[in-house]
This record gives C-alpha cells, structure tokens and sequence, in this order.
C-alpha cells in the first residue's frame, strides 16, 4: 500500500503526528493508501511558510500578472493531460461514478483557465471626486489578502479544490490548503502538478488532517488573513467563531435543503430526469441538491408513478464501471441516512422506493442505498427540514403559487432552487422569490465558472466563482492623490 506525503514550502513532508489517515474505497471498504496526519507543529510550519512566502521573499506576490497568468495556464494544461488518471482517483475515491468525476476533473481546467484569463483584464475604478478638497485624483486597486487558508469538503474533492485554490492564486495569495480526510488523493494529485509547475516556496502547501485540529489551528490563527470553507452548517458556525481571533475574512459555503418547484404545465417526462438530477446526482451527496420535490397537486399521482419507475430502474455499483449512482463515502455516513428514512417512516411519511442497504453480492462490502422517494410528507417533519446529503427525496404539494413560493422559503437554508413551468412569466416571478443565491429556470444543477456561486441564510457568506470569487480573496485599497499638492489653508499659522 503507498503511503502518502504532505506538501509545505515547496517540500513533500512526512507528517510527524502518530496518526495514521487511511483512504478507503467507499465500493468496497478496501484501503488505497494511508498518510501520516500533521501536526500542530506541522500547521503552524506551514503557516510560517506561507507567511514568509507572503510577506518576505513575495515571489509569487510580486510576479508580473501576465507571468501568474501564464502558469496558471501551465496547471490547468497539466491536470488536462492527466484527466483521466486523476478522473480514476477521484472515482475510487470518493465513490462517484466515472464520468462525473471525468466532468469535474474538466470542470477544474475551466476554471484555471477562466482565472487565469480574468486577472489580465482591467480592475479598479476611478472616481470624479468633490473639488473642495483641491484637485483630487481617487482611484481603488486589487491586492491580495495575503496567507489564505483552504478547507473543503468529500463530496466534490478535486473540483471544490480547484474552485478556492484559483482564484486564491490567481489573486496573489500564499495558500494553506486543507482538504477532508475522506477524501485526500486527488488533492495530492493536483499537488503534485504544482509542484512541476515551480511555484515558488511557501506559495501552495497542503496540510492533512481533521477539522477540529488542522482546521481550528487555521481559523484561529492570526497570520491567516482568510479563511474559506465549504461543509456542513454547524462545522461553518464553528470556524466563524474561531475566526473572530483576528476577524479575519471568511468565505462560507455551506448546507442546504433546496426546493424543486414542479407546476402542472410543465413537461412531464422531461422534468422528472431533471429532478432525477437535482436529487441523485452524486449519490445525492451535494450541497446544492433538490431535495425537497414541491409539486402541483392535481400532476403529483402521475408524475411520482413515473419518477418512481425510472428511480427503482436506476443502476448501482463501483464507481469505475459508471453506474447510475455509486456508494455513499463512508460506512458512517451510510448509517446517518439510514437513520434518517428510519425518521421519515416513523414520522408518518410514505416510503415510495428504495431506502436500505443493498445486499447483493457485488456491493454487500460497499456503502450502496438504494434511493428513496417520500410521500405524504409535511413541513415539520426532519427529512424535510435538515439536511440528508443522500439520495433521500421529499415530496410536498401545493395548490396556488404562493403556497408553492411559501413552502419553498420555509428552510433555514437558501443556497438553491429551481422552477419547472412552461410560462415563462410565471417561471421568473416564482424564482425571483425563492431565497437562495443559485437558482435554475427548467433544469437543475448546471454550474458554471464565469457565475457565483453561494447562498442565503444558513447556507453560507460570500460568493465562489466569477468575478465575485476573485474577489474573495483580494482587498480593495483606496488611494487619493493630491494633484496640485497645495494645501486646502484651512489652518492659522
């Protein structure tokens, strides 16, 4: 079994806790590798790295724009010509199928691409200012923040990864990056490619271990200047007070309990493979998932009876041979969403399909569920509530579109939602009043590196992606220069 290496001022770096991670193939629960967990004083050698990096050589800092843009050019090149080994990793992994680690590994050239292209274009602004001050000139500029910590999440390694460690570098910034311990090979394989890629020491360094040591350290250090994470609500709320040490600058990308309004006029057929989608993508493992299925009355009986059929013919199984859906990550979480559709039935909510542990002989060793459908469910209950992150679908009704809009609002979450209806009016007059910062109009799940991506409410604070993700992770300066440079006289002498 290989056994793997950290990754600190520009060295790969045997981790010096006595805690020893191991990979797992969620298919099987066999072992791919392990890796030494850092310590504390392994983190805090990474962030004297990154901050040595930042402040003193500035190397990277200082690096001519069109040179920063290049190299990250040469990443995105690099991982493109490893799409495929890194697609199989991930897959192993995480648990998902092929072709969708294949999209994400795609996805993530895109996004270098798309950075590296957005910091050559102008910024700042310049300001027409009150001439009582004399002949003022006011302009803004783009700085980096400076040493910027990274932690994401199991259920999207490789691509979360990609989505904060671009636009961070992109902007100037020396980076800490953290990802789950779930789920660290594609992460080791993206370092990897840096380290080819010579950025200079300090710039990019990668710490393993769990979030309550390697990321309560980076939250409450005061030489981080920002810190971004991507998770559950509750781990979310932690790093915010850990962070009030320096009140440094957090960006929060967290659960969800999104709704999917279906309207009667919509297109059958078409809509239930796009709530299949919304829900079973990934293993329902996504933070954007269309979780709660809020439909129009009078189509609910025929709609579920075809959505059921199609999701009992859904396929299961290793994630390299491309079924429809692979295993849930862990054994752990696997037991979670059972526990929750043993709630949903207790509850009172009808099981339509699915819901339990596949037993058969080639993924009775894996973390397999078959998907469920609940009907009869009601607000109050907790599957419709709190956040399952599995392929754990409910359905409510509704009868006029403001019950619709009602009980689509009625969530601590806000990050996504989507309408189906072929009246294009209505359509756009329902979304405008769904709170979430991700919405979709006849479809669901496309995401995009040119649009931001975050939510409202307990979903999270600030924006990926676009020009709203580079803006994360820089500050803005205000710089007024006095022309003339005669004094205003205001004074007596």
């Amino acid at each position: 079994m290989r056994r793997y290496k950290t990754y600190i001022n520009g060295e790969w770096f045997e981790g010096t806790s006595e805690i020893v991670l191991r990979s797992v193939d969620p298919s099987n629960n066999k072992e791919l590798g392990e890796i030494v967990q850092n310590s504390k004083e392994d983190v805090e050698y990474a962030i004297e790295s990154a901050s040595r990096s930042f402040y003193k050589t500035r190397e990277w800092r200082d690096l001519d724009v069109q040179q920063r843009s290049d190299k990250l050019l040469k990443i995105a090149d690099m991982i493109e010509s490893e799409i495929d080994e890194i697609a199989k990793t991930e897959s192993m992994d995480n648990g998902k199928p092929l072709r969708e680690a294949q999209a994400d590994v795609d996805d993530a050239v895109h996004c270098f691409r798309y950075y590296a292209g957005l910091i050559r274009t102008p910024s700042g602004q310049t300001y027409n200012v009150n001439s009582n001050f004399g002949n003022m000139h006011s302009y803004t500029v783009k700085e980096p923040v400076g040493v910027c910590a990274l932690i994401t999440p199991w259920n999207f390694p490789f691509l979360m990864s990609v989505w904060k460690i671009a636009p961070a570098l992109a902007a100037g910034n020396s980076i800490i990056f953290k990802p789950s311990s779930e789920t660290v090979l594609s992460a080791l394989k993206l370092f990897e490619i840096l380290d080819k890629c010579d950025l200079p020491k300090g710039t990019a360094n990668l710490v393993i271990g769990s979030g309550s040591t390697v990321g309560n350290l980076l939250a409450e250090s005061k030489k981080v200047g920002m810190i971004t994470f991507t998770g559950s609500t509750s781990v979310g709320q932690g790093i915010m007070r850990a962070a009030a040490g320096n009140v440094k600058k957090i960006g929060l990308e967290l659960g969800g309990k999104s709704p999917n309004i279906v309207f009667a006029d919509t297109d059958i057929d078409k809509t239930v493979e796009w709530v299949m989608m919304g829900i079973f993508l990934n293993q329902g493992e996504v933070c954007c998932a269309g979780s709660r299925l809020i439909i129009e009355k009078s189509i609910k009986d025929k709609f579920l009876k075809k959505l059921v059929d199609k999701t009992d013919k859904l396929t299961l199984g290793a994630p390299l041979d491309n079924p429809d859906m692979g295993p849930l990550i862990s054994k752990k979480h696997m037991q979670d969403v059972l526990g929750y559709i043993e709630k949903g039935k207790a509850e009172g909510a009808k099981l339509l399909c699915g819901g339990y542990k596949c037993t058969d002989d080639d993924l009775v060793n894996g973390n397999f569920i078959k998907p469920a459908i609940f009907d009869d469910c009601t607000p109050d209950m907790s599957i419709v509530r709190e956040e399952i992150f599995g392929p754990v679908l409910t359905v409510l009704t509704f009868e006029t579109e403001e019950e619709a809009i009602e009980l689509a609002n009625d969530t601590d979450y806000g990050l996504a939602g989507a309408v189906f209806c072929n009246d294009t009016a209505k359509a756009l007059r329902v979304i405008k009043e769904v709170r979430a910062g991700i919405t979709w109009i006849n479809c669901y799940n496309p995401a995009f590196s040119e649009a931001p991506w975050g939510g409202y409410k307990m979903s999270g604070i600030g924006r990926e992606l676009g020009t709203s993700g580079l803006d994360e992770y820089q500050e803005t300066k205000q710089i007024n220069i006095n022309i003339s440079g005669t004094p205003l006289g205001w004074y007596n002498h």
